[in-house]
């Protein structure tokens, strides 16, 4: 179907005539591209961005025109062409006006850029201070034709903070005759001092609509027809960027210089087409991987960039969580009208938990294709793991009912139960040393040798130390005569220990046992102890022989005495001590025979000749002190 609509959108209010630009189309000698030629040059024809044209033109009205600007906002959107529009408002001859001209000389030279009063200075490369003082200097020279001398300084965030500086003063009181306008994509990076003395003006993101209808005009103009849905794709892929969609628009004029259809601009852009994302999407929610290989690879043999196929996917993915949250039409993004009750029954099959799990893996295999050569590779893993989330929507359901009381809630089945004979095992404790039973365990007391698991059921009936209840299961205590460390040594519930029978061996083991659970340089700090010892009523006092394990252990006291807490099941504090090891006395020197010594350095030869030299007399020091 070809389409050769005109504008009718509010944002989009202009019909593009061929009489409203200059000759500069492909037949012409001095060829232009379409986001030079076309760009506004009114108020009236400033596509998307009606709230700022529309305060731009009451501060003409009332005569408020500020002396600094400030626009910011995505590429394309038409920030530097409103600061055009605004220059030649303020400077035409019919001036200060809404509706310039555009056949006087400031005009003309206003729209190509080469005017001498509307400077356009490029930040990026006029960053300096030394470009600012030049700046400054030349500000304080009157226009030489014009009403205002007009600086235009576009990505302003690039100035160094210097520069910044220098230009504080003559921002906020410049002379009658200069007005600033700064353009930046990036006014986070701008001084708050600087941001303070300018009117501030947020370029939004174009609507789709609007840039699908600029396009459809200029096309109209070019004389070039088109496909439906080729300027609709084209304004989806610009992303809200004017200059963007019409750089496309200008490949797809050399690739297609009287019709554009959509496989043209598929292949023009390595997209796929909207039948091949429905039918994978389909072979996903039927869970069929064979299909989505066999897809990927059509694609892949028609040139689909899988990059750019998973960000459709994702955008796909989103109108149907629109639409499975309850969205309508208008709200879709990525597909059109038409294909509303399409999205609309894939959403109640995907249902909105399996649609949000999907996106997450398709947007974390867009971040990772960025640092990978297997695009193709992860786009397949991400479609069939996809394919099989079809476990989301059932565990939905499931619940969904549960509520409403259609279906009961599951009864585990209960267990048999287990003989005496495979119930008791082996108890594994660990074996104190003599010194400890010896002081720790009653003289009465009987030790119970390990019951083994092969011994018979008369056996184990027979033990003294087991008691079996009344009841159908069999509960078994272990032996009485147990010490506080066998007791903490046994693998059960949180232990107790009993710091009344604390000895400095168990504490030395709970000690031990506390700094396992503790990670790092601090449980390395903790075990290099010299001596640990107990002190009543609920004290532990370490030794260390280093400074620092003693500092480090000091200042995480908290945890320390926290693990050890946990570890005993009673409150603990814990206080730590330094013992430095006495270096040894040196060895005392040998008495030497002083007199002998003194003596011999008395005639030395060379020591007498200096002594007459200088009449010098030596000494023997410690027998004068």
């Amino acid at each position: 179907m070809k389409t050769a609509p005109t504008e009718t959108s509010e944002t989009a209010e202009i019909n593009v005539t061929p009489q409203t630009y200059e000759d500069h189309s492909a037949g012409s000698g001095s060829y232009q591209v379409v986001a030079r030629r076309y760009r506004p040059k009114t108020f009236e024809e400033l596509v998307g961005q009606k709230h700022i044209a529309h305060a731009l033109s009451n501060a003409l009205t009332t005569g408020r025109v500020g002396h600094a600007y400030l626009f910011t906002g995505a590429r394309g959107v038409g920030k530097t062409s409103t600061a055009r529009i605004f220059a030649k408002s303020l400077n035409c001859v019919n001036g200060p006006t809404l509706e310039p001209c555009g056949d006087c000389d400031s005009c003309r030279s206003v729209s190509t850029g080469e005017d001498i009063d509307v400077l356009e200075i490029d930040g990026a490369s006029n960053r300096g201070i030394d470009e600012i003082r030049q700046l400054r200097q030349n500000a304080s020279i009157c226009p030489s034709r014009s009403k205002f001398k007009i600086y235009i300084i576009d990505e302003v965030h690039m100035l160094t903070r210097e520069a910044f500086n220098a230009l504080l003063k003559i921002l906020e009181e410049p002379p009658e005759h200069v007005k600033f306008i700064f353009c930046t994509t990036e006014p986070s990076k701008i001084p708050i001092t600087i941001l303070s003395r300018c009117q501030r003006f947020d370029f939004a993101g174009i609507e789709t609509t609007a840039i699908a209808q600029r396009l459809a005009g200029i096309a109209v103009n070019e004389h070039v027809t088109a496909d439906e849905g080729v300027f609709e794709m084209l304004s989806r892929r610009a992303a809200g960027s004017m200059r963007d969609a019409q750089s496309l628009l200008e490949q797809l004029l050399s690739f297609a210089p009287e019709h554009i259809s959509l496989a043209d601009v598929h292949e023009m852009l390595g997209t796929a087409n909207d039948q091949l994302l429905f039918r994978l999407l389909d072979a996903m929610l039927q869970c069929q991987p064979a299909t989505i290989f066999a897809e990927l690879e059509a694609a892949a043999s028609e040139g689909v960039d899988f990059g750019v196929m998973i960000e459709q996917m994702m955008g796909l993915l989103r109108d149907l969580l629109v639409v499975a949250a309850g969205g309508d039409a208008p709200l879709m993004l990525f597909c059109s009208i038409p294909q509303f009750d399409q999205v609309k029954s894939m959403s109640k099959a995907f249902g909105l938990h399996r649609i949000l799990a999907s996106l997450q893996i398709l947007d974390q295999t867009h971040t990772k294709m960025r640092f990978s050569t297997q695009g193709r590779v992860l786009t397949e893993l991400a479609l069939v793991r996809i394919a099989h989330l079809d476990h989301f929507q059932m565990i939905t359901v499931l619940l969904d009912r549960i509520r409403e009381g259609n279906l009961p809630l599951p009864t585990l089945p209960s267990a048999p139960t287990p003989s005496v004979a495979t119930v008791v095992k082996p108890v594994q404790r660990a074996i104190p040393s003599p010194t400890q039973i010896s002081a720790q365990s009653p003289p009465d007391s009987v030790q119970s040798p390990p019951v083994s698991a092969q011994s018979s059921p008369n056996s184990v009936q027979s033990s003294p130390n087991i008691r079996q209840s009344s009841s159908n299961n069999s509960h078994f205590q272990t032996p009485i005569a147990q010490t506080p460390l066998q007791r903490f040594n046994e693998a059960s519930a949180p232990p107790k220990i009993d710091l009344d029978n604390m000895t400095d061996d168990l504490a030395v083991t709970i000690w031990r046992k506390a700094i396992d659970t503790i990670p790092g340089m601090l449980a390395t700090s903790a075990t290099s102890y010299k001596k640990i010892t107990f002190e009543k009523p609920n004290g532990f006092a370490v030794v260390f022989d280093n400074r620092y394990a003693k500092e480090l252990c000091e200042r995480e006291s908290p945890r320390l005495q926290n693990a050890l807490s946990q570890a005993i099941g009673k409150t603990i504090r814990i206080r730590f001590e330094l013992i430095e090891e006495k270096q040894p006395a040196p060895a005392p020197v040998q008495d030497v025979n002083r007199n002998k010594l003194f003596k011999d350095v008395v005639e030395n030869p060379f020591v007498k000749e200096i002594s007459e030299i200088f009449g010098a007399e030596l000494y023997d020091v410690q027998e004068k002190q």
